[in-house]
C-alpha cells in the first residue's frame, strides 16, 4: 500500500467524527455496565463513512492518525475494534491477491467490518488437511475483538512447521463465539471473547499472503503506530475530564493540583507530537528498522503519558474517582488494560536497543 495524499472527503470524515463523539460517549456508561458489543457506535462508524474511507486507504498518514486518536477519545474499545478493521484491510491490501482485493473493496462498499485476531492458547490454530484436501481451520482464537459481531477476521493459522499462515475466516457466527472468557475491567465492550474456527475453510481463496507475511517487518512493528493513537485518544479522554472536574470545583484553585494536571497536559501533548510523527514515518515507502524504533519508542511514550494521567486524575479527583459511575473510573479502567497489549517493556527494550545499534541521535534530523 502506498502513502497517499490528503483526500477532501476523508477531511469531512474526520469533522464529522469530530462532531460525534460527545454522542458516542453519552453510550460509554451503559454499554461499559452491560459488557456490551457498541453496536449502534460501529453503525455510525458506517455512516458516517469511517469504515469505508479509512479500510480503503484514501487518507494520508496524519488523517488516519486523527481519525484514531478522534474514535480513541470518545470510546477506547469502539477506537480498539476500529484500528482492528483498518489493520485487517491493510493486510489484504498489502498481501491479497486480485479477487481477495476485490471482495475487500465490495466488502467496505457495503460496510462490513473486519478485524485481525492472532492470540490463541495451546494448542492453538492450525490448517488441518486431513480434514479436506484444500484445507480447514482447527481450533480457537482468545481475545477476539468482536467475536460474534464483526464480519471477517484475518486470522494467523499454523500450516504444517513452516511460519504460520494469515487465513480470511468468517467471524459473524455467534454460535461460534463465547464472550464469557472476557472478565475484565476495562476495554469490556470490545467483547474479546474467544471465537471456535474449527471447520471453517482454510484453501487458496482464504489463505491471506505467504506463510510468514503477518509479522514481515517493518509493516508488522511499525504498524503499531495506530494502536498507539487510539492509545492517545484515550490520555486526551482523561486529562479532558481531569480539567472538567478542576473548572467545576475548589480543586480547581489547588496550586499542586493545578501543577499535576499541568504536568499530565504535558505529557498528553508531547505523546501526541511522537504519535504524529511515528505515523509519517512508518507510513513512507522507506520505512526501515529506524522506522520501527522510533515507532516503538513512541509506544513507551504514549504509555509514560497514560499511566500519568491515570494518576493525575486518581489524585484530583480522589475517592470519586473510584466510583464505577463516574466517567473516570471507566476511562483510566479502559485505558490501564489497553496500555498492556501488547507486551509494552519489550517493546521499549527493542526501542531503546535500535537507537543504540544505529546511533540515531545524530545525522540530518533527530533519531
Amino acid at each position: 500500500m502506498t502513502h497517499t495524499p490528503p483526500v477532501a472527503d476523508v477531511e469531512t470524515v474526520i469533522a464529522r467524527l469530530r462532531e460525534a463523539i460527545p454522542a458516542i460517549q453519552a453510550r460509554v456508561p451503559d454499554l461499559d455496565a452491560r459488557g456490551a458489543f457498541p453496536i449502534e457506535d460501529v453503525a455510525l462508524l458506517r455512516d458516517l463513512g469511517a469504515l469505508k474511507a479509512f479500510g480503503a486507504g484514501r487518507a494520508s498518514a496524519v488523517q488516519l492518525m486523527e481519525a484514531l486518536r478522534l474514535v480513541g477519545r470518545a470510546n477506547l474499545s469502539l477506537g480498539r475494534i476500529f484500528e482492528g478493521h483498518v489493520n485487517s484491510a491493510r493486510l489484504i491490501a498489502w498481501y491479497g491477491d486480485k479477487d481477495q482485493r476485490a471482495a475487500l473493496a465490495q466488502a467496505l462498499a457495503v460496510g462490513r467490518v473486519h478485524g485481525v485476531w492472532n492470540t490463541e492458547r495451546p494448542p492453538g490454530v492450525a490448517i488441518d488437511r486431513t480434514a479436506a484436501a484444500a484445507g480447514v481451520l482447527r481450533g480457537r482464537k482468545c481475545f477476539a475483538t468482536g467475536a460474534g459481531f464483526i464480519d471477517l477476521a484475518v486470522i494467523t493459522a499454523a500450516d504444517g512447521e513452516g511460519p504460520r499462515q494469515m487465513v480470511i475466516a468468517d467471524a459473524s457466527d455467534a454460535a461460534r463465539a463465547d464472550p464469557s472468557s472476557w472478565r475484565v475491567r476495562g476495554m469490556k465492550a470490545t467483547v474479546s471473547g474467544t471465537y471456535e474456527l474449527g471447520g471453517l475453510p482454510a484453501g487458496e481463496p482464504q489463505r491471506l499472503g505467504a506463510p510468514g507475511d503477518y509479522e514481515r517487518e517493518p509493516r508488522f512493528s511499525a504498524g503499531a503506530w495506530r494502536f498507539a493513537a487510539v492509545q492517545l485518544g484515550g490520555v486526551e479522554r482523561i486529562v479532558g475530564l481531569i480539567r472538567d472536574h478542576l473548572a467545576a470545583s475548589a480543586t480547581g484553585k489547588d496550586a499542586t493540583q493545578r501543577a499535576r494536571f499541568a504536568v499530565a497536559l504535558a505529557e498528553a501533548r508531547s505523546a501526541m507530537m511522537w504519535v504524529r510523527e511515528a505515523a509519517v514515518r512508518a507510513e513512507s515507502p522507506n520505512a526501515g528498522p529506524d522506522e520501527v524504533a522510533f515507532v516503538l519508542m513512541t509506544r513507551g511514550v504514549v504509555e509514560r503519558a497514560g499511566l500519568a494521567a491515570i494518576e493525575a486524575a486518581a489524585r484530583a479527583v480522589g475517592t470519586g474517582a473510584f466510583f464505577d459511575d463516574h466517567p473516570i473510573d471507566q476511562a483510566c479502567r479502559d485505558l490501564a488494560l489497553y496500555l498492556r497489549q501488547p507486551s509494552p517493556d519489550q517493546a521499549l527494550d527493542r526501542a531503546a536497543a535500535g537507537f543504540i545499534e544505529r546511533d540515531c541521535w545524530r545525522g540530518d534530523r533527530l533519531w
